[in-house]
């Protein structure tokens, strides 16, 4: 990037732009490893493309129940094909990760079962569902499933403590692989395939992981490893920026289908639910989900390499393996977090006049600050930040469909932290 000219439109300092061309070089051979995967993973998706037959009149729309919907049956088979997985469903009628990962609970689940964490406790609005927090009627924990976890051991899953933990009554085990508001690392493909041999070495029992973020980051997903089912949400990374909503699930047939018949009805799985006049859109936005993936890790590296040189720690470091999109930088105070937020809103395409308050959210414990300038409201494969306004005051910064405007937004928030004393 010419750092001076943008210093001059975007008036930064000339310490900012400093660091900014300093952290460019640190990453560049990051930036370079990102690119080839990408690459790499672009040509899967299109060979999935081929290898279904795609063609126009998949693009067409049904209406009513939706029987024989082509666009639905091209989705879920090109995600099947390249999950590598036997079923999968995609729909846009799955208004977020958090409803696809429930309906994958409440499918798989059954009274007096057990559903066991084995990385430590689940994302906040998880635990909502599952009856831990809150006050929310219809959990796992009112349906008489219970609920038990595996702490983490310095960040990782605790290996020997899995094997140990799995019971009779264990009937699904779930990984949650990235690091929701936490300051644990994601975990990698390889971490992940560690997690499903201890499983493993003691338990059949269904092995679920929430994808969230984590798609297309690596050549390999978690179902290549031996994970039974996933869930994410299409308004992140497989969205690729052009998914209005929707979510999708992707593994073994079998339990694929007992999870369609907790969506739509027993016995009507998978067979009903038209593709809304968007299978176009979604598909596109999958074909160059793992272009746009790479943009978001770039600007994740450029974001944390920034504000490490700057002094402040970052999750995961700029050089370590990432296993999702996602950036957390410790702040230490609720006024930096602000500012961070309110920066990366200033940065943003839509809305850039609007100013981020914290606000208490649904499932969440404290009070969360939320900015994202996007076309899609909530979309996290576009540029936004957030975070829960508690000690140690963490953004979590994600997403950016051109690793320049995470470049921008990331130099116009570290400004705007080192302004509060």
């Amino acid at each position: 990037m010419n750092w001076e000219q943008i210093g001059a439109s975007w008036g930064l300092s000339q310490k900012t732009l400093q660091l900014a061309q300093r952290a460019e070089q640190d990453v560049a051979q990051r930036w370079q490893e990102y690119d080839e995967l990408g690459r790499t993973n672009h040509l899967k998706v299109l060979g999935a493309c081929q290898d279904f037959g795609l063609g126009a009149h998949h693009f067409a729309s049904s209406t009513g129940y939706g029987y024989g919907d082509l666009g639905r049956e091209a989705l879920e088979g090109i995600f099947s094909n390249y999950f590598g997985t036997e079923a999968a469903l995609v729909r846009p009628q799955i208004a977020s990760g958090t409803q696809a990962i429930s309906a994958a609970l409440f499918g798989l689940l059954r009274p007096g079962d057990e559903l066991l964490s084995i990385t430590g406790p689940p994302y906040d609005t998880l635990r909502t569902v599952i009856g831990t927090e809150g006050n929310a009627i219809g959990t796992l924990k009112d349906w008489g499933i219970t609920y038990r976890e595996v702490p983490l051991l310095g960040g990782r899953a605790n290996l020997e403590a899995i094997a140990e933990a799995i019971g009779p009554k264990t009937r699904v085990v779930a990984i949650q692989r990235s690091r929701g508001y936490s300051w644990r690392p994601a975990f990698t493909i390889e971490e992940i395939r560690q997690q499903v041999q201890a499983v493993r070495s003691v338990s059949r029992a269904i092995i679920f992981c929430d994808n969230c973020y984590g798609e297309f980051v690596e050549e390999l997903e978690p179902t290549a490893v031996g994970v039974d089912v996933i869930a994410g949400s299409l308004i992140k990374n497989p969205g690729g920026g052009l998914a209005p909503y929707g979510g999708y699930l992707a593994g073994k047939e079998e339990l694929i289908e007992r999870i369609a018949n907790q969506i739509t009805a027993p016995g009507l799985g998978r067979e009903v639910g038209g593709s809304a006049g968007l299978a176009r859109l979604l598909l596109q936005g999958f074909f160059q989900a793992p272009l746009v993936v790479v943009e978001a890790l770039a600007g994740a590296t450029f974001v944390s390499r920034l504000f490490e040189l700057a002094g402040f720690p970052a999750s995961p470091q700029s050089q370590e393996r990432r296993g999702d999109i996602v950036a957390a930088i410790e702040l230490g105070s609720a006024q930096r977090l602000e500012a961070f937020c309110r920066a990366i809103q200033l940065a943003g395409p839509v809305d850039s006049d609007v100013t981020p308050i914290g606000a208490p959210m649904a499932g969440y414990s404290s009070q969360v600050i939320m900015a994202g300038g996007t076309f899609i409201d909530g979309s996290s494969i576009e540029l936004s930040a957030d975070g829960p306004l508690c000690p140690p005051y963490i953004a979590y910064l994600q997403g950016g469909i051109c690793r320049s405007q995470v470049q921008i937004a990331s130099c116009l928030a570290l400004e705007a932290v080192e302004k509060i004393i």
